[in-house]
Parts: C-alpha cells; sequence; structure tokens
C-alpha cells in the first residue's frame, strides 16, 4: 500500500501534534472526511487547495496502518484519492516536513517523496 500524504497549515498541525490527533482541516470537517493525495497527486493539490500559502507542512502516512476507514473514491477527473473517515491519530504519522515555496511560487516538493 502506498505512502499518502496530508499539507495542512502548520498552526493546525502543531494543535493536532499536542492533542495527539489531527480531526481535519475546515474542508476536511465540512467533507466528513480527511483529504489525503497520493505522492503523484500532491502537487497538483497544492497548487489547487493551497496556493500562495507559505506555512504549510506535508505529512506522510502508510495507508495501510490507516484500516477500514481509509477509502479510495474518485475526485478530480475520476481521479482515486484517499479519504480517511476518522480522526488520524498523529503516531500514525511516519513524517512530517516542511513544504516550502519556491521562487517560482510553486510548492518546493524536493526531498518530500524519498
Amino acid at each position: 500500500m502506498p505512502v499518502i500524504y496530508k499539507i495542512a497549515p502548520v498552526e493546525l498541525w502543531r494543535e493536532a501534534e499536542e492533542a495527539g490527533v489531527f480531526t481535519g482541516a475546515p474542508v476536511d470537517l465540512a467533507d466528513g472526511y480527511i483529504h489525503f493525495s497520493t505522492a503523484d497527486q500532491a502537487r497538483e493539490t497544492a497548487a489547487k487547495h493551497f496556493a500562495g500559502q507559505t506555512d504549510l507542512v506535508i505529512a506522510a502516512v502508510s495507508s495501510e496502518r490507516l484500516g477500514e476507514a481509509l477509502k479510495w473514491e474518485p475526485s478530480r477527473g475520476g481521479a482515486l484519492f484517499p479519504h480517511l473517515y476518522r480522526p488520524l491519530e498523529i503516531r500514525e504519522v511516519e513524517k512530517v516536513s516542511r513544504l516550502p515555496v519556491g521562487r517560482d511560487g510553486q510548492h518546493d516538493f524536493s526531498g518530500i517523496f524519498s
């Protein structure tokens, strides 16, 4: 099973780390699940939903750790996106990295997927 990624504002992620659980960003709470992306989808997700935002992190999670609450559902253009139908325990997160913006104004994913 692939590693999946959650992009979130730094402050929201810090609050989740303090609480030990990430319940979701406002869009996640409104939709009833936590939105994730695969490595192939993350750049487009950042460009579409986080354009111009500089204080972001990207959290890596092994999809197999999330069990039955993780559903792969069609979204943009029919592509299957991972959606988590429960809070994410911070202990399930494998790695958290800053997601900087490069000189070109795009988010810089260098070293994120290695």
